[in-house]
């Protein structure tokens, strides 16, 4: 072959590199989705958000919780059978609230038990999923996160708090009428809260974890972590399948050059050093 065509193939073989990647990804993902649900006997959901990068130009893309997503979540739900357990793998910084709350209400009405595993973090929509479930499995350092309604990049609380300590003469027009749909917007997301968890406690816990959540109690990025999400009396356990951690592996953050994070890819137990410094002082360290 001529050097000219010798280019053409690296070319034709370079641009097939990334197509036939992805493939092979996606039929890791799928064994690993099957494996975990043979495992557990249960429809496996994943709703994983990273940054992807686009083919061509090559920069990231954020990925939150969209229409597109309550789509596929409900097309799952629907060809589950009514007795079937169903596992959601949740790893998102949240989205749209409508399609949250559609997915939270679809696994909510799910006759068999619903579980969401959460490895990482599940914030905003993420948690508002996560209430809808029978039993929430954190990692022992995984959070989740207030679901108080944001109007544009500012909190819907904190609107109402300019109405509560400014005389109505000195607020704009404007800033009066966000306050109004910020008090519909709170008020609705509260109401979807208690609906989503009065069946699992009482009425007056599900009000007080509703009022909690989506009236701006913390700041909206506020970490809840797993000890605060027991206090708050969610059904929460630490009892997290190696499986969802070794598929979170396949969906890896999309970046270039060197990476932020590294180490030795391995599960480390006792080190030698580590057992001889337990060892009372007075004791012969040769035993």
């Amino acid at each position: 072959m001529s050097p000219f065509e010798l280019l053409w193939v690296f070319i034709i073989l370079s641009s097939l590199q990334p197509v036939l990647l992805r493939r092979w990804q996606e039929a890791q993902r799928l064994r690993a989705f099957r494996n975990l649900e043979g495992r557990r006997n249960s429809r496996v959901i994943g709703l994983i958000h990273r940054q992807e990068t686009m083919s061509f130009l090559g920069f990231p893309v954020a990925r939150y919780i969209d229409i597109q997503d309550s789509e596929a979540v409900l097309q799952a739900v629907h060809l589950t059978d009514r007795s079937v357990p169903i596992d959601v793998i949740l790893h998102t910084p949240g989205g749209l609230v409508l399609a949250a709350e559609q997915i939270a209400k679809a696994l909510a009405s799910h006759p068999a038990k619903v579980t969401v595993f959460v490895p990482h973090y599940a914030m905003s929509g993420g948690t508002l999923i996560a209430l809808a479930a029978d039993e929430i499995v954190m990692a022992t350092h995984a959070v989740l996160g207030p679901v108080d309604p944001q109007l544009g990049q500012l909190p819907a609380a904190s609107i109402l708090k300019v109405v509560e300590r400014k005389p109505a003469a000195e607020i704009d027009d404007q800033t009066l009428i966000m306050a109004d749909v910020a008090e519909k917007a709170m008020r609705q997301v509260e109401g979807s809260v208690r609906k989503l968890v009065r069946e699992r406690m009482p009425e007056a816990r599900a009000a007080d974890l509703a009022r909690t959540l989506a009236t701006g109690t913390w700041t909206h990025d506020y970490p809840i972590t797993v000890a605060e999400a027991k206090e708050l009396g969610l059904p929460v356990s630490t009892e997290m399948p190696r499986e969802v951690f070794e598929l979170m592996r396949m969906y890896p953050q999309a970046g270039r050059g060197r990476p932020s994070v590294e180490y030795v890819p391995l599960p480390y137990g006792p080190r030698e050093n580590d057992r001889q410094r337990r060892l009372p002082s007075g004791r012969d360290r040769r035993d």
